[in-house]
């Protein structure tokens, strides 16, 4: 199913325009995101072929299933409230049965965590984001040679220093492992060529040390460290960012490169709207989608504010709605039972 088959086949519940252009954030550059809610042919629905969301290529617009979208604003999912509070203006369709779905019987105290903790996710990633911006990773990857180490009395030295000087060869080393420690390890060098050592890796792509069989009273030359910790973390860290650099939004990258303040610039814009629009429902028990402090937003937008300042912001920001939630009318959970019989009776008005 496509959404131009929900249209075509008359399925379309509701539709509206959505994000910056609902917040009245759009700027010349915005894109026109669309999200809607259909519902299945009676055959369809109540046969085994259920779907619960269509989108785009883009997922610029997504369209939920009647069924789910009441699931998604029992959860007092921030997205799908917004879409149900949608201003007017923006209101594309709206079949006469969705007037039975008023905001009033979602809103919830859950919003403290849907909202802020969705919030939250999103300064963490933005944090995120900073460190790699400020600590970017080198293309060329590390290997193992690079977090070994040779002990010599109370300081080590880097392993392939210690070769170089030595004038000796990886592949010539030979390392036995030391009982009753981690890590550590007996190092060998096959100077005459007559042991068929391992050498330290057995390739340049190796994730561990190699050990060989070491011939009964060879002295070892020195003892070798390995930091696996380290190695592990960096193996991690270096995977996480050139996943990052390959699947980034590259205009949104450079926007940001522009401003020159080392964050996500729109994403710490929404983080703060969305704690902004969480502190107002607890507050005045109403969602306002259509943001009044569009010059503020912008600013933030187009990295005008410092990001520490921002994350003052956004802390200040979630400790009124833990005040303002102690305090507030609003019901502790939606009241799903209404959720249900709304559900059922639009339902049973569609499959007449």
């Amino acid at each position: 199913m496509t959404i131009q088959d929900i249209k075509d086949k008359g399925l379309l519940l509701f539709e509206c325009i959505s994000g910056s252009k609902a917040y009245g954030l759009d700027t010349p550059t915005s894109d026109t995101d669309l999200k809607g809610v259909f519902y299945l042919p009676k055959d369809q629905f109540f046969g085994l072929d259920y779907v619960a969301q269509v989108s785009n290529e883009t997922n610029d617009e997504v369209y939920y299933e009647l069924g789910r979208f009441v699931d998604l604003l029992c959860r007092n999912n921030p997205n799908i409230l917004e879409v149900l509070a949608s201003p007017e203006d923006c209101i594309l369709y709206k079949h006469p049965l969705m007037e039975k779905l008023h905001i009033s019987t979602f809103l919830s105290k859950l919003c403290k965590d849907t909202f802020a903790g969705y919030a939250h996710s999103q300064i963490k990633k933005a944090r995120g984001y900073k460190k790699k911006i400020v600590n970017p990773v080198e293309k060329e990857r590390k290997d193992v040679l690079d977090f070994c180490f040779i002990l010599e009395g109370y300081s080590s030295v880097p392993v392939k220093e210690w070769l170089k000087n030595k004038g000796y060869a990886q592949e010539g080393c030979g390392l036995s492992s030391i009982a009753h420690t981690k890590g550590l390890y007996a190092l060998f060098y096959d100077i005459d060529s007559k042991f068929s050592y391992k050498g330290i890796v057995h390739s340049p792509v190796a994730n561990e040390v190699s050990l060989s069989s070491i011939q009964k009273g060879e002295k070892e030359i020195a003892y070798l460290s390995f930091n696996i910790e380290a190695y592990s973390l960096y193996c991690k860290e270096y995977k996480e960012y050139w996943d990052w650099v390959a699947n980034r939004n590259e205009m949104r990258y450079q926007g940001n490169q522009q401003h020159g303040k080392n964050y996500d610039a729109k994403n710490i814009m929404h983080t703060i709207r969305l704690l902004q629009v969480a502190q107002e429902i607890f507050r005045d028990g109403k969602l306002n989608v259509k943001r009044p402090n569009r010059v503020q937003l912008l600013d933030i937008k187009s990295g005008k504010m410092e990001y520490d300042q921002l994350l003052v912001m956004a802390d200040g920001l979630m400790q009124q709605i833990k005040r303002y939630a102690i305090d507030s009318d609003l019901q502790d959970i939606p009241d799903k039972d209404m959720a249900e019989k709304i559900l059922v009776e639009i339902r049973t008005e569609l499959y007449k």
